[in-house]
């Protein structure tokens, strides 16, 4: 059913050090639905039919600003400047080594503890012929997570009136060479409003190679082939799988996926998420040369998801970016943003129904 087509929603969610949080409603005239904050420009909710037409939330979420403040998980929000992990938190950018803050078992992770998703950005919603949305702004300042450069930064949510689709693009330029490589951190769960886990979503990744990782879920630099084992995802495989495998990488990521997949972008084909039993699929396109698959093995804890008890497996991330602790591999494609230069990056997510 075609709806009136709407202005984007807002209201206020909290105050966080005396600023007002904005929550923001974007709709499209299928009644295709999402929702999100300028704190941590968190996805807060992304609500998509099913195959009886059935409209509910597909991401994890949380009540209240208190709780987005006091989660360890980057529900829904941006991971940045640096997506991922790096070791000791040490990079080497233009001939010097600069120490980031290690926010992660003496490593850095996501940005660090004063990472973008616990900032509140400054926002927007505007209007365009063919859809809607919600355009975050931020400077990060000199020395902000132990970061060179003042870095300006723009993210714009965008959802299409006449498709079920998400767009989120970054833009970014800094006034020396610095580090970024941002994500959205969203925890997809197609089943709709929590109704089961994910470990009977399929999965299917367009990579003929992942990264292995270490003990402490750092790269070691190999990429190793997906030929003949659980991480063979190119014709697509159900998350228990790899749950139940008995493979090394998978148990050292605590019995499920926490790893980055290198995609074939030369076929144009997508990642794509799958929930049989409610007819919901999720097609994920990206500028990024990887992905990283986290199946939310570590996500159980003294919690609740709006009324659910948190629980492992509870949702999946599918993290697009560049590969994470880059500044330690030289053979790793470089996420340095040099001096001026203009930053890009687009990831599309495309909600339809299987019949």
């Amino acid at each position: 059913m075609i709806i009136e087509q709407q202005p984007v929603g807002q209201q206020i969610f909290g105050e966080k050090d005396g600023k007002p949080v904005t929550l923001y409603t974007i709709k499209n005239k299928w009644g295709f639905q999402v929702s999100c904050i300028d704190y941590g420009c968190i996805i807060t909710e992304i609500l998509s039919p099913d195959r009886t037409g059935k409209l509910e939330n597909v991401v994890l979420s949380l009540d209240t600003l208190e709780e987005y403040q006091r989660d360890v998980h980057f529900l829904g929000a941006v991971a940045g400047r640096f997506a991922g992990r790096i070791k000791d938190g040490s990079a080497d950018i233009a001939g010097r080594n600069y120490q980031l803050d290690r926010n992660s078992n003496g490593h850095h992770l996501h940005g660090g503890g004063s990472g973008w998703h616990s900032v509140v950005w400054h926002s927007a919603p505007f209007e365009e012929a063919d859809g809607a949305g919600v355009e975050f702004s931020y400077t990060s300042p000199d020395g902000e997570g132990g970061y060179p450069g003042k870095l300006d930064m723009t993210i714009r949510y965008f959802v299409k009136d006449d498709a079920n689709e998400l767009i989120i693009s970054y833009e970014g330029t800094a006034d020396c060479d610095t580090l970024l490589n941002p994500t959205n951190h969203s925890y997809f769960n197609l089943s709709g409003k929590l109704k089961r886990d994910v470990l009977e979503h399929n999965v299917k990744i367009p990579s003929d190679a992942y990264l292995e990782l270490d003990g402490e879920l750092l790269p070691t630099g190999k990429l190793l082939p997906v030929d003949n084992s659980v991480f063979d995802l190119r014709n697509g495989m159900k998350i228990n799988e790899a749950v139940e495998a008995d493979h090394p990488q998978t148990e050292i990521a605590g019995n499920g996926y926490d790893h980055p997949f290198v995609l074939d972008q030369s076929g144009g084909n997508p990642i794509i998420l799958s929930d049989p039993e409610s007819g919901r699929q999720l097609s994920v396109t990206t500028t990024e040369p990887a992905v990283v698959l986290y199946t939310g093995n570590g996500l159980k804890g003294p919690y609740t998801l709006r009324g659910t008890k948190a629980g492992n497996y509870m949702g999946l991330c599918l993290e697009t970016q560049k590969l994470p602790d880059s500044p330690r591999h030289t053979q790793f494609a470089s996420a340095i943003l040099k001096q001026g230069e203009n930053f890009h990056s687009e990831t599309k997510f495309s909600f339809t129904v299987q019949e």
